[in-house]
């Protein structure tokens, strides 16, 4: 029995040790801010560190050759987004028909001095 509370101190210990680097060490953290997790693996011995790692622990990147999952589908660039282009087209096609009216002007007053 003294083995078996020697075993799971240590497990706790461990934990305790693991989780409090990977919340200090981590550059975003789920579910909690930072210091709310701190304060849970520090108070809560067995409990506080198995509950960072089921939630608050940040997911994993992804790995290579896997795809990306996205929750929302949206343009990576700008190019790819068909509302930037449809403003874009508008906005192209104002500034070229203005500066065909302003050429026509200048041409007909040309060809009238002349």
């Amino acid at each position: 029995m003294v083995r078996l509370f020697i075993f799971l101190a240590a497990v706790q210990l461990v934990l305790f040790v693991l989780a409090l680097i990977s919340a200090l060490s981590a550059e975003r953290v789920r579910n909690a801010p930072r210091l709310v997790w701190i304060l849970l693996i520090l108070v809560i011995p067995l409990a506080g560190p198995i509950a960072y790692f089921l939630w608050g622990r940040p997911a994993a990147a992804p790995r290579e050759g896997t795809p990306i999952r996205r929750t929302k589908a949206r343009p990576s660039s700008p190019d790819d987004d068909p509302d930037f282009l449809r403003s874009m087209d508008t906005e192209q096609s104002r500034k070229d028909r203005e500066t065909l009216a302003q050429w026509e002007k200048e041409f007909k007053k040309r060809e009238e001095e002349s």
